[in-house]
């Protein structure tokens, strides 16, 4: 049962968006930056939602290593692609665009990809793939990230937690939406446990002696110094399918920056030789699928539709409540919270409380009373 207390949408938004104007972004800009986040809230995904608010995009705007104006510029264009320089400036700006330019491109050749350069965190991937969902078409993309993942049978982070998401429409209420890292956690999970004072469960990371860790503040700071790393899908070594989940990733590391030829792996760590803030010079990647072009789209949706039902309606194990299928339970959750609002951590209202007195903005908030 939830015991922390809600906010409401409307109020969240208009104060997120106010504070990020505060901070220099843009009032669109802002708005854009705002929905991304609270997105990941409403379907339930608190590691990318206001959690991150602070110390992803405001404390790295404070510290320099993020623009808050974005200075979008096209290095590339032909009628199906698209190649981007953020110039640093907000990934969720960008990627806004540019799923814009492919959603329009593909709904004139039938297929777009496009790659942006120099970006920063663009927020929960499966935002970008749901803006094609929501235009009848397929949507794929994913990042990477600062590095904090092993390979199979090393210890070193080497890759970050780099998502490969996918998300497809169907004939219900919910598109089939696959979003997640293909490391076993990924970092806003582990700062979300920390937020809750909770440890991180036993076999998600690996330490420099092939151990593995819980404390989940001190894995986030053996993280940082690279004394310990997430490990890929499947976990240590090859026997429960750890290579898998590290070709995954080593897939996204290159489609994030072989497409664009950005900076990859430890060039991507935010700081310099000398342990200074630099930028982090992010890349992402993005696939656009028309349906109309293959079977039409209401032959894909029936089709799709009807694989997830028959999924959801096969034998389940015995002590299972039911089976689910990709978007499903982000669909549950927003059913859940839409009238609700945002549930909120003890140390997220301090930071809001914060946020609140240090731009000076006439917000009270319910857990104030």
């Amino acid at each position: 049962m939830e015991t922390r207390p809600y906010v409401q949408w409307d109020l969240i938004n208009d104060f997120m968006v106010d504070v990020f104007k505060a901070y220099g972004v843009p009032e669109e800009d802002a708005k854009i930056c705002t929905d991304v986040l609270l997105e990941s809230d409403r379907r339930g995904v608190e590691s990318h939602g206001c959690n991150r608010f602070k110390p992803i995009y405001l404390d790295r705007i404070k510290n320099g290593t993020l623009l808050p104006v974005t200075d979008i510029e096209i290095v590339k264009e032909t009628p199906t692609t698209v190649v981007m320089n953020a110039n640093n400036g907000m990934g969720m700006v960008a990627s806004y665009r540019m799923m814009e330019m492919l959603i329009e491109k593909a709904k004139i050749y039938g297929m777009a990809g496009g790659t942006i350069f120099n970006s920063t965190h663009y927020g929960i991937a499966g935002y970008w793939t749901t803006m094609a969902e929501k235009a009848g078409m397929i949507g794929i993309s994913g990042t990477n990230a600062r590095p904090s993942v092993a390979p199979t049978f090393g210890v070193e982070p080497m890759m970050g937690t780099n998502p490969l998401t996918f998300t497809m429409p169907t004939d219900e209420e919910f598109p089939f939406n696959f979003d997640c890292a293909t490391s076993t956690v990924q970092n806003g999970k582990i700062e979300f446990y920390e937020h809750l004072g909770e440890p991180t469960p036993a076999g998600l990371v690996v330490t420099e002696d092939g151990g593995t860790m819980t404390d989940s503040g001190q894995i986030l700071r053996n993280m940082r110094q690279g004394k310990c790393a997430l490990l890929p899908l499947g976990g240590l070594g090859e026997e429960t399918g750890g290579y898998k989940g590290y070709g995954f990733t080593t897939i996204v590391e290159i489609l994030s920056a072989a497409l664009a030829g950005g900076p990859y792996m430890k060039e991507l760590s935010g700081k310099d030789e000398n342990g200074n803030n630099k930028m982090y010079r992010l890349g992402h990647f993005f696939f656009v699928i028309n349906p109309e072009f293959f079977m039409g789209l209401d032959t894909f949706k029936e089709t799709a539709g009807g694989i997830c039902r028959g999924l959801r309606g096969s034998k389940k194990a015995a002590d299972a409540e039911r089976i689910y299928t990709a978007g499903e339970k982000e669909y549950l959750a927003w059913m859940e919270r839409k009238d609700k609002g945002v549930p909120v951590s003890e140390s997220i209202q301090k930071e809001f409380v914060a946020l609140r007195d240090e731009c000076g903005l006439d917000y009270k908030f319910p857990f104030e009373d």
